[in-house]
Parts: structure tokens; sequence; C-alpha cells
């Protein structure tokens, strides 16, 4: 992790632990180590997407806090309505002109697909405006009191120790200082399947421990099969522990939340008996390449525009993003249970973004989901380039597209099915884009190859040419942009009438220009992520399934051949739209300019994206900055102090059954994290066990079985107490005048 300079810079005193005690914990106990609280399980029944007995829907018992935002509604998708129309009428007289053929049938359709997502976008992004001018409440003040207990539990999945150890341990010693830190526990549930990470997972646990010292609840489970991923790793936790816990805290491996955002959320939610999820907006920090600090400026200054609107016209019916924020417990174990859907991926199988579907069942059930824009205190972090953006994309638009077949569940509410659409439509745009830009090229070389039909069937005074109105096709154009750009434009207002953040941000001067370069970089990008999109849409479709590999969340750049190869088709498909559209009509190259300007420089910006002497430079200047950058919270200095520091004992990736077998302490601790033994079936043998155990039985010495055993090999090992075992009592290496046996076949 790049520590964060200037006025990031880590004070050395902040490395050490501020408890006056610390000197004097003692080392943990192995033979009384407890890696998890007493199991308090809660039923998790699975739910149907096709029967819903709306009787059973429970009622409000705060009626008032209930409430239907029918007015904010009304001024979001009835004046993305009235848009829409208008905009398809002038696309329509655009058209209009000789006769209209099929394909510009299918332009018009495409057109107001596509302009009908960004209208509701724009009357959304107005209403969020003027909200955060004129309504807005100030941030809660910190709570003094709570009467429920938290578990805040973070999923992990193959993530570097230091930095998630390090970001939990900032915010245990953050909610420490409220003074309310017995009010919650703190959970890793780890789903993790590298054997070195898993074993590093362990240690920094216990480390852990002793430097918070026993008063500190911090708790670590890993699954030996990480079953339904996220969604089975959270509902693992709720089923075997939930009933302990009035709420849970979900966290994300990049989140960072601070004490008063915690805090916050628990005292909101014992405040509103009729609450289901409450989720924050989650800001980005601690990013430096040129790609991550755009994505961290536009979240900044754009983000609560939109999440504002979205937050006062979804109301009680909102939803939820997977992470920082908080869930009743009871409610999610009742009501959220995700069954498998039927079929094969990538439409069958798991469902991927479960966070959607369990904010719709958990109001399905009569409980609240809503968001508190302004809370604060609320963090995670971005990929650091478009390649690390677009691999987490494909497993996002896979998730979505899945929706479709979630959406007509029944019993759901109105608002719900319209998240559902957002979604999908999120994903959709980029073809239908690309569809209108295809008929759009296929009208104008027809106009200009195609000689017009004289005689046809049907009687005319002229000739049917397929002719526009240029001069409202240019007018439209401008529109769309305008509305495109127009939540940007929000955000950048209130930015700019804010004192504190138009100083934070450099000043007004600064605040514009990196505006203006996010817009221009946004509209270079734009080309590219639409063809990744397409791609992505087109491989769901036809049945591909996506894995699920752990983000890349290191500043760094991408070897230079990896961008190459994943951008060339993009670029070759520049240069081919470009030499078409010379010679079909340059005013078609003029009007596409930005497309294939975008797919032609599609390797130098790919690269540009992820190079973090770009984003430092910028950072100099005083562009791109945010508030949390120029003032960095706290919470954040010290996740990154602690993140280095760990990172620096280097025990983030040492090899796991080298330490298994060298640290007795380690050993007999990690026996307690494994989960009581399973009586193999007689006849069930597993391939990776009876290759570990055949290893294990040829090898000489611990050499020899680090050697042979594979990455599965090893899981099989640390997971069977017998095979540890057997790698305990092997030599650290073979006696020098032996040869080392050769590995077996």
């Amino acid at each position: 992790m790049d520590t964060l300079t200037t006025a990031n810079t880590i004070d050395p005193d902040m490395l050490a632990h501020d408890r006056p005690d610390q000197a004097q914990v003692p080392r943990i106990n192995a033979e009384d180590f407890q890696p998890m609280p007493p199991e308090s399980p809660l039923a998790m029944p699975t739910q149907s997407f096709k029967r819903y007995d709306t009787s059973q829907r429970r009622r409000w018992t705060m009626p008032q806090f209930a409430y239907t935002p029918w007015f904010s509604r009304l001024v979001v998708f009835g004046g993305g309505l009235l848009l829409t129309i208008y905009g398809a009428a002038e696309m329509y007289r655009v058209i209009d002109v000789g006769a209209i053929t099929p394909l510009k049938w299918a332009l018009l359709v495409l057109f107001v697909a596509n302009f009908s997502w960004i209208a509701i976008a724009f009357t959304s992004g107005v209403l969020g405006f003027f909200w955060l001018l004129f309504r807005a409440p100030p941030p809660p003040d910190l709570p003094t009191t709570l009467k429920a207990r938290t578990a805040v539990v973070m999923p992990i999945y193959n993530e570097a120790p230091s930095r998630v150890f390090g970001a939990v341990q900032a915010m245990i010693e953050d909610v420490e200082k409220t003074g309310l830190a017995a009010h919650f526990d703190w959970f890793f549930l780890s789903d993790t399947t590298n054997p070195d990470i898993w074993i590093a997972e362990e240690r920094a646990l216990l480390a852990m421990r002793e430097r918070l010292g026993p008063s500190v609840r911090v708790y670590y489970r890993h699954r030996p099969k990480n079953t339904s991923r996220k969604a089975g790793n959270i509902g693992d936790f709720v089923s075997r522990w939930g009933g302990a816990y009035a709420h849970m805290v979900v966290l994300d491996a990049d989140s960072l939340m601070t004490a008063h955002s915690i805090v916050s959320l628990a005292a909101a939610m014992e405040a509103d008996d009729d609450a289901g999820i409450i989720q924050t907006l989650p800001l980005i920090i601690n990013r430096n390449t040129m790609f991550a600090r755009l994505q961290q400026f536009a979240a900044r200054i754009y983000g609560p525009v939109i999440a504002s609107g979205l937050a006062v016209w979804s109301g009680r019916d909102g939803n939820y993003w997977g992470h920082n924020a908080i869930i009743r417990t009871s409610a999610f174990a009742a009501h959220c249970g995700l069954p498998d859907l039927r079929g094969r991926p990538p439409f069958g199988g798991h469902v991927l973004s479960h966070d959607f579907v369990e904010a719709a069942l958990i109001r399905r059930a009569g409980y609240a989901v809503y968001m508190l824009p302004v809370l604060g205190g609320s963090f995670e972090e971005s990929p650091p380039s478009l390649i690390d953006l677009a691999a987490r994309d494909r497993r996002w638009c896979q998730g979505n597209l899945q929706h479709v077949r979630i959406m007509p569940a029944a019993g759901l509410k109105l608002a719900t099915r319209q998240h559902f659409a957002t979604g999908i439509m999120g994903y959709l745009a980029s073809p239908f884009w690309m569809a209108q830009l295809l008929v759009g090229i296929v009208l104008v070389l027809q106009s200009t190859y195609i000689r017009p039909e004289y005689f046809s069937d049907e009687f005319r005074l002229f000739p049917a040419w397929p002719r526009f109105d240029s001069e409202r096709a240019l007018m439209l154009f401008c529109i769309t942009m305008a509305v495109l750009l127009a939540p940007k434009f929000f955000g950048l207002i209130i930015a700019l009438v804010d004192r504190k953040t138009r100083e934070a941000c450099g000043g007004g001067i600064r605040l514009v220009v990196s505006t203006v370069i996010e817009i221009l970089m946004s509209a270079f990008f734009a080309p590219i992520m639409m063809v990744i999109q397409t791609g992505s849409v087109m491989q769901i479709v036809f049945g591909r399934d996506t894995g699920w590999n752990p983000q890349r969340r290191d500043d760094g750049s991408i070897p230079f051949r990896d961008i190459v190869r994943r951008h060339r088709s993009h670029v070759a498909l520049g240069f081919v739209t470009l030499i078409a559209g010379m010679l079909i009509s340059p005013s078609l190259v003029a009007w596409m300019s930005p497309t294939i300007a975008g797919l032609i420089l599609a390797i130098v910006l790919s690269w540009a994206s992820g190079q973090l002497w770009i984003g430092l430079a910028l950072k100099r200047a005083g562009l791109l900055l945010t508030p949390e950058e120029t003032t960095p919270p706290s919470i954040a200095v010290r996740s990154n102090a602690l993140a280095s520091q760990l990172a620096a004992e280097g025990k983030d990736e040492s090899d796991g059954i080298r330490a298994i077998h060298e640290d007795e302490f380690l050993r007999k601790c990690h026996d307690r994290f494994l989960p009581p033994s399973v009586r193999r079936r007689r006849g069930d043998v597993e391939a990776d066990r009876a290759l570990a155990v055949a290893k294990l039985n040829d090898a000489e010495s611990l050499d020899d079985a680090a050697h042979w055993l594979k990455p599965k090999e090893r899981m099989v090992v640390l997971h069977d107490r017998a095979l540890v075992d057997m790698l305990v009592r092997l030599p650290k290496s073979a006696e020098p005048e032996r040869e080392t046996a050769s590995a077996p076949t």
C-alpha cells in the first residue's frame, strides 16, 4: 500500500498502540484460545421467488417514520418520462425527412432506450441537488449510549492480511475512544483459498489479540469450502452466531468506517424498530493512480448528488450495496436466505449480486431499507486501473443480468423492481449504445453509396432519399450531452458553494479544472468500457460463466504486454471504424471522433490509467484533490500506518506449511481454529487428499513436502489434524549425505 504523502505522512508514534498497559498484555494461552464465541444459532430458511403471501408482511410498528415520497417519485419518474417523450419526438423529427425506413425506426428505438436511462439519472440528480442545497440535515451527533450488541463482520477472500487487519484494528481503536466498545464484537469471516494467506490470517489474528489485549472481542473463522461465495459466508455467520447480536455492520475487504459512523448506525437502528438495512455512502480514499484518482474525485464531488437523489425518491424502499451498512440480524435471518436459481451459470446457480436481492427480500417482509447520505465517515477503495475495474465489472455484470430472473419475484415493492431495472440497464446501456452507433453508420453508408429508388411500387412525387435533419440532430446531440453531464455540474456547484469543500479541493479554479479533466478522461474511457461491457453482456447471454478472483487493490501498473493483449482488439476496432468512416463520410468521422479516439488510444489510456507517477503528478499540481486527501481522516492515517507496519513484518505471504511446522504456538492455535473433525465415509476418497497423503508418506523432510505439495493439497493438509501431525514429524531437511528423493508422480 502506498502511504499518503504530504498531509498523510505517518507519524512513527502512531505505530504504537496508545494503551498504557500495552507492555503488560500477556501472550495468549494456546490451550484456552477460543477463535470464535459460543454459537448462537438463528434459523435462516430459504426464501421463494415464486410465492409470497402478502398477508404475512409485517406492519409498521413506528408509523411516525413511515412515509412514501410520492412527490419526489413524481419529479424523478414523471420528469424523466416527459424528458424522454421530448427526446423521442425530437429524434422522430430528425429522421422524418423522406421515408422512414426500418433502420430509422431501429435508430429511434435505441435512442429512446438510451435517452430514457440518462433522463432518469438527470431528474434524480436534480432532486439530489436541491435536497443537498436546501433540505439536507447536518450529520448526527455522536451517540452517548447504546442498548444492543452489534457484530462488525468483514468477509475476506485471499486479501493481504496486513491491509484488512490493520483497517479493523484502526476501527476498533476508534470505537474504543467513544466508551461504547462493549457493544461491538468484531469478526473476520474468511473464505480464503490460498493456504499461505490463510495461515497468515491466523497469525495476524493472534498478533492482533496480543496487541489489543483480552478485553477486545475480535474473532476469526475460516470456511473449508466457500459455498455461495460472500452471501454464503455471511449466511453461515448469521445462522451459527447471529442469535447473539441484534445487528451486524457488514464491511468489505477495502472498507473503513469511523467510530462516529459505526456508532451512529447502531443508534439509528435502535431508534427505528422497522429498519431492516441502513446504508451509508462510502467515499473512495487512499488511491493514487491516475484512474483511481479520477474515480476518487468523481465519487467525492458527484457521488453525493446522485446518492442523495436516490435516497430521497427511494425513501424507505431503498437498496443495499453489500457493505458499509447495518442490518437487523433477526430480520436478515428470517427473510434473506437465498435460493439457488434453477439451471447452470451464468443465469442459474448461486445469486451473485446478492445485496440487491437481500434488500428486496427484507423490504418484501415489511422492513425498511434506506440510506443516510450525509452521515459521513464511511470509506472504501477503488480499483487502481481500467483493467482492474473491467475485471470487477465483469462479475457485477453477470450478477446484475441474473436479476432479470429475480425482478418478477412475487411480493416485491415497485421501487425494488426499479432498483433491479436500474442495475440491469447499467450494463445493457453499452450494447444499446454500440447498436445505436452501428445503425447510424449503416444509415450514413446507405445515404452515401446506395442509389435512391426512383421508381418504387408505391407512387411518390420525389425519390426516397435516406436523409436526416442535420440541424435538429445537432441540437438533439447538445441536449443529450447536457442531460448526461448535468449531474456532474450539480456536484461541482455543491462543492463550489461549500467553502470547506472548495478550499480542500485546491480552490475554485482548481476544482473547475479538475472537473474538466475528469469529464474529458471519462469521455475517452467511455468507448473502451462500452466495448468491454458489450463483450461481457454477449459472453453472459451465450452462457459463459465468470470466476470469483480476488480484486487487485494495490496501486501499481499492470505489465505492458498484458495491457496490449487486453486492448489490441479495441485499437483494431478503432482503426477499422476510422477507415470505414473516412470512406463513407468525413462528417461521420467528426461525429464519432470521441469514440474513435478512445478506441485507438485504448492501450495508451489503459497504461496511463494504472500509472502511479501520473496520479501523483496531478496531486502535486493540486488537481483531482478531495477533502479526505487534503486533510485525511485520522482513522485512514492510522489504518495505513498499521498496514505498513504489518506488511513490513513480511508474514503476508510466508510459507504456511513451514510456519505451521516451525512454530509450535501457531500450530496449537491452528488446531483450535479448525472445525471439529468429520469422520470420512469409507470409500469416499478425494483426489487431492489421496495425493497429499502419498506425498507426505514419501517425503523425507519438510523441504520435500513443501516442494511437492500443490496449493490444493496444502489446503487439504492444513485442514486435517492427522495430516498436520504427519507434517510436523518430518525433519526440516534431509540428512546431507542422502540424496533427496524425486517427487512422486
